[in-house]
C-alpha cells in the first residue's frame, strides 16, 4: 500500500529533498505554470500546481535560487548536452556544427519563449546566483565550441578559437533575445544569417591570425597578468607636461 502523502513528504525531507522523481515532478509543475501564466509565474502558483506549499517546494531545491538553477539545468544545459555529440561528429563539418549551435539555441527559445524569458530575464535579474549559474552554462558552451574550432585550420590557433567560440555564442544569444521580440522574422532567415556571419568571422579570423603571427614573429598568446597590468598603467608624462 502506498504511504500517506504526509509520510512520503517527511521521508523526502529527511533525505534533504533529493528524491529525483519528486524533483522531476516539481519541475514539470513549474514548466506547466510558466507556460500557462508566462514569465511572471509565482512560486505560490507553482506550489499549488504541485499540490504542496511553498516551504516544501523550496525544501526540495534549498531555496528559490535552487529552483531557478534546477530549471536552468533542465532547459539550458540540455542544449549543451544536445550539441556535444554534434561537436565531436567528424562528418558534421564546420558549417554543420555552427548551424547546429544556432539552431539548438533558437529552438530552445521557440519551444517555450515564456520559459526563456523566465530564466534569462526574470530569474537572472532577481537572483545573482542564478545569473552566475546560467552565465557559467553559456560560458561552458563557448569553451566547448572553442575547443572544436581549435581543430579547424581556418581558425588560426587555440587562442583565436576560444575568442571566436565565446563571441559566436554571445552573438547567437543576443540575436536570440532580439528574435524573441520579433517573432514575425522567419526562423530560417535568422539561422542562415547567423550561420553565414559566424563562418565569415571564422574565415576572417584565420586570415587575421596569420597576419598577426607574421607581424610579431610568433603565435598569438594570452597576456600574462603582469603584462596586462603594464598595458593598463598610464605612461608617465613627458618632461614639462602636467606642471
Amino acid at each position: 500500500m502506498k504511504a500517506p502523502y504526509a509520510v512520503r513528504m517527511a521521508t523526502v525531507a529527511g533525505n534533504g529533498g533529493r528524491d529525483p522523481d519528486r524533483r522531476r515532478a516539481l519541475l514539470d509543475a513549474a514548466d506547466r505554470v510558466i507556460r500557462r501564466e508566462g514569465p511572471q509565474a509565482s512560486m505560490a502558483a507553482i506550489a499549488v500546481e504541485a499540490g504542496i506549499t511553498k516551504p516544501i517546494l523550496y525544501r526540495h531545491f534549498g531555496d528559490k535560487s535552487g529552483l531557478y538553477q534546477a530549471l536552468a539545468d533542465r532547459h539550458v544545459r540540455s542544449v549543451v548536452t544536445l550539441l556535444r555529440p554534434i561537436f565531436t561528429e567528424t562528418g558534421a563539418g564546420l558549417a554543420g556544427r555552427v548551424r547546429a549551435t544556432v539552431e539548438a539555441y533558437l529552438d530552445m527559445i521557440a519551444t517555450n519563449p515564456d520559459l526563456y524569458r523566465f530564466l534569462f530575464h526574470r530569474a537572472g535579474a532577481e537572483d545573482g546566483r542564478t545569473r552566475s549559474h546560467m552565465a557559467a552554462i553559456v560560458r561552458g558552451l563557448g569553451e566547448e565550441l572553442g575547443g572544436v574550432l581549435a581543430a579547424e585550420p581556418a581558425v588560426g590557433g587555440p587562442v583565436r578559437a576560444q575568442i571566436l567560440g565565446h563571441a559566436l555564442v554571445g552573438m547567437v544569444q543576443a540575436t536570440g533575445d532580439w528574435w524573441l521580440e520579433h517573432p514575425e522574422v522567419d526562423r530560417a532567415q535568422v539561422v542562415a544569417t547567423l550561420t553565414g556571419a559566424a563562418l565569415a568571422a571564422i574565415s576572417d579570423g584565420g586570415a587575421a591570425g596569420g597576419a598577426e603571427t607574421a607581424a610579431v614573429g610568433g603565435p598569438v598568446r594570452p597576456a600574462s597578468r603582469g603584462e596586462a597590468a603594464g598595458r593598463a598603467r598610464p605612461a608617465p608624462p613627458e618632461s614639462g607636461e602636467g606642471r
